[in-house]
Order: structure tokens, then C-alpha cells, then sequence
């Protein structure tokens, strides 16, 4: 059938709810709220036996329905049901209506803006290059590099931003303060603008104070969890373990099931790609406001709470990652420096809540004191990022020939040096921001762009890739290639090529030469890469004596006294009654 699941499970949970609704004693609004969840398991199934819904999927989504159910139903009973008369006691009709609208912005921007509803999402221009690329520096909280990205944030914003919210609360905890009795007091204004819009300040904090080229909510999400952490220490490290099975259930929902087989694939370290500094400044920027508030209104957590949680939620949210680029396509992870780290976190979290008003000098009180410590690594990263966000790429030439796209340049390039890094000038540390890099490199002088967007390791096991370029409203791909040969015995010799999204294909880079080990006669073969073709060199005592182009398939070539056949894919090199194989073409994942 061509009907859509989405309809069909509708119809039948509402034409259920409709038959529960005629019979008197089940029209309480209670009788269908139980109902409802019976309901809408009957529609999967009907979807099921329709066949507009394969069984697995059916499965998922109705595993999906029966936690949610059965979360509600222990939430309606003895100490679930005094739990939600707290939470509804804090949050308008027991919902938390700010977290609601920054997960909808979120995804409307990832969707929309971002094109992700169309599959690969545009991501170069939402980087937070430099402070002279304000677009870049504004929306690159709220943007991000993939599905996974923005699925992983948006998960741990609904398991986090709500326990955030909450310790806010959209009703004033000061005693005899009226919920409308001005703005500032007012539960609809708190909920639906105070709290969205003092997360849109961090997300814009993030951004302004990133160290370098950043994505991501993450950083939001990190203030979520500071500021939780000081509040509720256990409830927040339960809402961690509550983000991997939102986790779960989002991915069951997405991908039923999977079929897997052993096979190489290429991938990075996975705490290569963490913003170490962006976690850590969201998380002290949530951890400061909510030190203040707790402080403000007597509530402060008891210290083994706070060190405990802070620990554990640190170790779990990977606040413990800190690393940098090593030689080419390598990096280096500190983990003892990183839980020295989550270690001194713990410390100055625990004395910044628990601190109490003894004077130390004066007027100087203990509690300044701790929590001016908490501040201090807040306005150190934020004096830090400003010079980094200060540098420019304008002089960065791409070498060769790049390809233009609407102030956007692409090509391939080979230990050239980043451009990107090697802008921040520290003093002392000049080797740390001596990085190479090699792969496809993105620059646009204009926007403050520089970065290798995919790596001559990634290029060469898959063999083509593509990168993405564009604005608000647009976005352009640009096709990248590489073709090469494999002598005997030696390594890869390539050429890269690049298509523009309207153009013919060009050739942007050739590598250097090899020699195959194999000797004919005296001679060697020497497989060469240049103008976009390959050629054979025979070479004696090192001189070259006669060159070839590659032969076609089943074809041959006379050079140097040899014969080169092309046999299917290798080509061989015949000499009297010798045959020897010369070179084969690279192969590609």
C-alpha cells in the first residue's frame, strides 16, 4: 500500500480514542491518557499488517511507545506522582517550555539553514573563524558539522536542559514574590523568553570566546550541565545516564536494525574531534551563574555531593580529553594532564558553592574568594580567545591551480603549512603552532576561512570525496579525486583532480615519482605523475634513457629497449622471455 504509516497510525489511535470516549465511565481525561498509549500500539501494529511499516521498524517504534508509557505510568503513582507535583510546582504545567524552544531552533537551523533536511549539511561558513567573520563567530553554537552532531547535542540538551530549568524555575522561589507581579516574576516571560534567551547569550558566548575554529551546541549543552551540577550534584549525573538511553531510543528508532561485517574503514580518534576548551568554558560559564544563584538563595548542595558529581560527570562527558596536533595526520592525547584537570575542577567547584561569608582581609570574604577562583579560568580563556580570534588568513595563497567557487577556493595540497594554526602567534610555543597540513584545503580570504577539510589519508583510502561551500541561502559541492599507480615495491604515485559544481574536471596536484624495485635487463622502471597524466621512465644506472606514456587495456608500448603490456589492470615490462610485473593501479574503498 502507498498510504503513509505516519496516517494510518493516526487514524487508528484516534478512531480507538473515540470508541473510549463513547462509553461514559472512560470519557475522564485520565481514563485517556491511559488509553492513549493502547491506542497508538494497535495503529503500529495495523500499520504492521497494512505493510506501509516493516516489522523492525514496527518493533522500534512500538518498544519506543512502551517506555514512554511506562515512564508516565510510575510518574502517576506514590513518589512519581510528588516528583511531578514538584516539577509542576517550578515549571509552567509541569513542562519545561524553554528547553522545547532552543531543541526546535536548534534542529530548525541544522534543517533549514544548514540544508540538512537535504542530506549533507553546509558547514564551512558557520565555523567561528575569526571575530572579522561575525557570521561565522554568531551562529556557530547553533550549527553543526553532521546528523550525528546535532542528534548527540540535542540528546543531551533534552536529558540536561531541563534539570537546568528547572533549578531557574519559571516560578520566583523568594518567599512572598506573586508569579505576576512583574516581568521579571512572570511565568509565562521566564519560560518562554528569560530562559531561551539567556541561552542564546551563552550559545553567543561560546561562540565569541571559542579558541579558534569551533561548531557545535556542545558548548551550551556543557552550561547546561555546569549549571545543573551545582544545583542538583546526583540528579544531574542520573540525567547523564538518562542522555544513553534517550540515546538508545533515538538510534533504535532510526536504525532498528543493523547488519555489520568486518572490513577496513578510515576513521580518527574519536576525542580528536572534541572541543576541549569549548566544553570547559560552557561548562564553568553554567557552573558560575548557577554558583551565584545557589549562593543567592541558600541552597547550596552539601560538598561531597558536589565533588562527587563533578568527578564523575566530568570523567562521562570526556571533560578529560585534552589533545593537539601531532606530525601529519597524527594527534596526541594528555589524559593524565586532563584528569589533573577534572581533579582541580572538582576542587574549585566544591569550595566556590561551600565557601562560607568568614572575612578573610576586610571585607574580603572567603566566598569571594572561591568564587572568584571559579572566575578566573572563565576570564583567562575568554582574554585568550580574543587575540586567537583576532588573527587573519588574508595572505594565505593556496598553491597550484584552485578552483573557484563564489569567493571560495579549493584545491589539494601536500605539508603546506595550516594556516589556520599557525596564525596564533605564542610566544614559547611556537613549535606547538608549527602544523603541516595535507588534503583538500577550503580558503576564502574573505570569510577568514582556511582548513583542510579532508585529509590526504582520507583521500587516498576512499578515492573521492566531495566538500561542501556556500552561505545563507546557498551552497555549492565540489567533487575531489585521486587516481594514481603503484609500482613494484614502491609507494603510491597520484594525481588529484578537483570538478567545480559547473566546469570541466582539473588537475590540481601531482606527487612525486617512484621507481619499482624490479630490474629488466639493466633497466629500471620509474612510474612518473605530471599534467594530470602518468608516464614510464626506463632508466639506466639512474639516467633516464626513454620514457612511455601508460599503455590503455590490452594494449603495449615500446621504451628503452622494453615492452610494457597492459594486462587487464597491471602493466608489465617484457624483456626476450622476461616478464615482470611493473605497476598496478591504487584501489580505493
Amino acid at each position: 500500500m502507498n498510504v503513509s504509516p505516519v496516517v494510518v497510525v493516526a487514524a487508528t489511535t484516534l478512531a480507538l480514542l473515540a470508541v473510549t470516549a463513547a462509553v461514559p465511565r472512560f470519557r475522564r481525561f485520565s481514563s485517556l491518557a491511559r488509553a492513549a498509549p493502547v491506542a497508538v500500539l494497535v495503529g503500529i501494529a495495523a500499520a504492521a499488517a497494512l505493510g506501509t511499516l516493516d516489522a523492525w521498524t514496527a518493533a522500534a517504534y512500538a518498544a519506543v511507545v512502551t517506555f514512554v508509557a511506562t515512564g508516565i505510568a510510575v510518574l502517576s503513582v506514590g513518589e512519581g506522582r510528588a516528583a511531578v507535583r514538584r516539577v509542576r510546582g517550578r515549571l509552567l504545567f509541569g513542562i519545561p517550555w524553554g528547553t522545547l524552544l532552543v531543541v526546535a531552533g536548534v534542529a530548525a537551523f541544522y534543517l533549514v539553514v544548514q540544508f540538512g533536511a537535504a542530506g549533507s549539511p553546509l558547514v564551512v561558513p558557520f565555523v567561528s573563524w575569526s571575530y572579522f567573520y561575525p557570521l561565522g563567530i554568531v551562529t556557530s553554537a547553533f550549527a553543526h558539522a553532521s546528523l550525528g552532531h546535532v542528534t548527540g547535542n540535542l540528546v543531551a540538551t533534552v536529558a540536561l536542559a531541563p534539570l537546568a530549568e528547572y533549578a531557574f524555575s519559571h516560578y520566583p522561589t523568594e518567599r512572598g514574590q506573586s508569579s505576576f507581579g512583574s516581568l521579571r516574576t512572570n511565568p509565562h516571560v521566564r519560560a518562554l523568553v528569560v530562559f531561551p534567551g539567556v541561552v542564546l547569550a551563552v550559545g553567543l558566548l561560546t561562540g565569541v570566546f571559542s579558541w579558534g575554529a569551533t561548531i557545535g551546541f556542545s558548548g551550551v549543552v556543557y552550561a547546561f550541565a555546569g549549571f545543573a551540577l551545582v544545583r542538583f550534584p546526583l540528579a544531574t549525573v542520573l540525567a547523564v545516564s538518562v542522555r544513553e538511553v534517550l540515546s538508545l531510543l533515538w538510534t533504535v528508532v532510526h536504525d532498528p536494525i543493523t547488519y555489520a561485517s568486518a572490513s577496513s574503514s578510515f576513521s580518527t580518534p574519536w576525542w580528536a574531534g572534541v572541543s576541549v576548551q569549548g566544553h570547559m568554558f560552557g561548562f564553568l560559564v553554567g557552573a558560575v551563574l548557577a554558583a551565584a544563584l545557589v549562593v543567592r538563595r541558600e541552597n547550596r548542595p552539601s560538598a561531597a555531593r558536589i565533588w562527587f558529581g563533578a568527578v564523575v560527570l566530568a570523567a562521562s562527558m570526556s571533560l578529560w580529553a585534552v589533545w593537539w596536533y601531532g606530525a601529519a595526520d597524527e594527534y596526541v592525547l594528555f589524559r593524565a594532564l586532563g584528569v589533573l584537570l577534572v581533579a582541580a575542577l572538582a576542587i574549585v567547584l566544591t569550595a566556590a558553592v561551600r565557601a562560607d561569608a568568614t572575612t578573610l582581609v576586610r571585607d574580603v570574604s572567603t566566598r569571594k574568594v572561591a568564587f572568584l577562583v571559579l572566575l578566573l579560568p572563565v576570564v583567562t580563556m575568554s582574554m585568550v580567545a580574543v587575540p586567537v580570534n583576532l588573527t587573519t588568513v588574508a595572505d594565505a595563497d593556496l598553491p597550484g591551480d584552485p578552483v573557484e567557487v563564489r569567493g571560495y577556493e579549493v584545491t589539494y595540497a601536500e605539508d603546506v603549512t595550516n594556516e589556520r594554526v599557525a596564525g596564533v602567534d605564542l610566544p614559547y610555543f611556537s613549535q606547538a603552532t608549527n602544523v603541516t597540513a595535507s588534503g583538500v584545503i577550503v580558503a576564502s580570504p574573505e570569510r577568514e576561512v582556511w582548513t583542510e577539510e579532508v585529509s590526504a589519508s582520507r583521500l587516498g583510502f576512499y578515492g573521492d570525496q566531495s566538500v561542501t561551500v556556500g552561505g545563507v541561502g546557498w551552497k555549492e559541492s565540489v567533487g575531489v579525486h585521486r587516481r594514481g599507480w603503484v609500482p613494484a615495491g614502491a609507494s603510491a604515485v597520484y594525481n588529484v583532480y578537483v570538478t567545480p559544481p559547473e566546469g570541466e574536471t582539473r588537475h590540481v596536484y601531482s606527487s612525486g615519482n617512484a621507481t619499482a624495485a624490479p630490474v629488466v635487463a639493466g633497466r629500471q622502471v620509474r612510474v612518473t605523475s605530471s599534467s594530470g597524466g602518468f608516464d614510464l621512465d626506463v632508466l639506466r644506472n639512474e639516467t633516464v634513457v626513454d620514457s612511455t606514456g601508460i599503455p590503455g587495456r590490452n594494449e603495449t608500448a615500446d621504451a628503452g629497449g622494453l615492452t610494457f603490456v597492459r594486462n587487464g589492470s597491471r602493466v608489465f615490462a617484457e624483456y626476450g622471455n622476461t616478464t615482470v610485473s611493473i605497476a598496478s593501479p591504487e584501489t580505493y574503498e
